[in-house]
């Protein structure tokens, strides 16, 4: 039997949440994709994921999500693609604390799946590139190829096709109403925009941020709505993605907090700011450079933090 190198001990990695900063639908394939382009941006802020490699060959998650078989998870389809691609026999525990929502177009099941890829190649040494990491990762999701790479970027094609970019890292407050929203009902509506003409990098980044399915959103999920009408009182705000998450944008985190102070209790929401290079990037390099012999004792990554 093969052997393979392998890093010991628990390690620990972050799973950010990403924004649309704008989103339009430019046309429909025929196979059902819709062609887009968008801009992502990462923020700082989002799930933990502490995984440690061991020889078993299997692939443990917990704690299992409510409504989701372990099999289901694209943490566990992002290994166990892993183990496929590179016929690499390891195993690992993996132990998730979610934070993120399910169905709030902030990317938690893809970033969730990115970080397990990343994290696996390295601490199973496989070394497979970020090209053939971010093929696996198409397979499991349109938006995880972007958090394998770990750039904000500009997205066409239907998400696959990145251009790195240097946004403002604005700070955003960003607000969760109690609904999730699942991909497939906001695509396939009827009434959904699907032909705003392509334009230009450049032009777009010059050019009001819009989110072709956040007309969708509010007309089908009136909490949204309401959430966005109340929050377009203070500052610049829209739907990110197709879930139900909505944000507004300010130029420091005092503003962001007057805003979220106003909120009531009963809404859930956070304050992060925006990051152009991704927080599992910088683990990931953190732990390259690190003594393999001390990654045991490794804490929280840095640049990551809960708001």
């Amino acid at each position: 039997m093969d052997t393979y190198p392998m890093i010991f001990g628990k390690t620990v990695w972050p799973s950010p949440a990403k924004l649309n900063l704008f989103l339009y639908i430019t046309g429909r394939r025929a196979n059902g994709y819709h062609e887009l382009q968008t801009l992502f941006q990462f923020l700082d802020y989002g799930d933990d994921i502490t995984i440690t490699a061991n020889e078993s060959g299997k692939i443990v998650l917990t704690p299992e999500l409510q409504g989701v078989k372990t099999q289901d998870n694209l943490i566990w389809k992002a290994a166990i693609a892993l183990q496929q691609k590179t016929g690499c026999s390891l195993g690992a525990d993996i132990e998730l604390n979610k934070i993120l929502p399910m169905g709030g177009g902030i990317g938690g099941g893809s970033s969730n799946a990115a970080t397990v890829l990343v994290a696996l190649n390295y601490l199973w040494q496989t070394n497979l590139s970020d090209d053939e990491l971010a093929e696996i990762g198409l397979a499991l999701g349109a938006d995880v190829p972007v958090f394998i790479r770990g750039f904000a970027a500009f997205a066409e094609g239907v998400g696959e096709e990145l251009t790195p970019v240097e946004a403002e890292e604005k700070w955003y407050l960003v607000v969760r109403p109690n609904v999730s929203i699942a991909t497939k009902d906001i695509f396939c509506h009827p009434q959904l925009t699907r032909n705003t003409p392509k334009r230009a990098l450049l032009t777009l980044l010059d050019t009001q941020y819009e989110n072709d399915c956040e007309k969708i959103v509010r007309m089908l999920y009136p909490e949204v709505d309401k959430q966005l009408s109340w929050l377009l009182q203070y500052a610049p705000s829209r739907l990110t993605g197709t879930g139900s998450c909505v944000f507004a944008e300010f130029s420091n985190e005092n503003e962001a907090k007057s805003v979220l102070s106003q909120l009531p209790d009963t809404v859930s929401a956070f304050i992060a700011q925006g990051r152009n290079v991704s927080p599992l990037k910088e683990t990931l390099a953190a732990y390259q450079t690190a003594n393999p012999n001390l990654i045991k004792n490794w804490t929280q990554p840095r640049g990551f933090h809960r708001a």
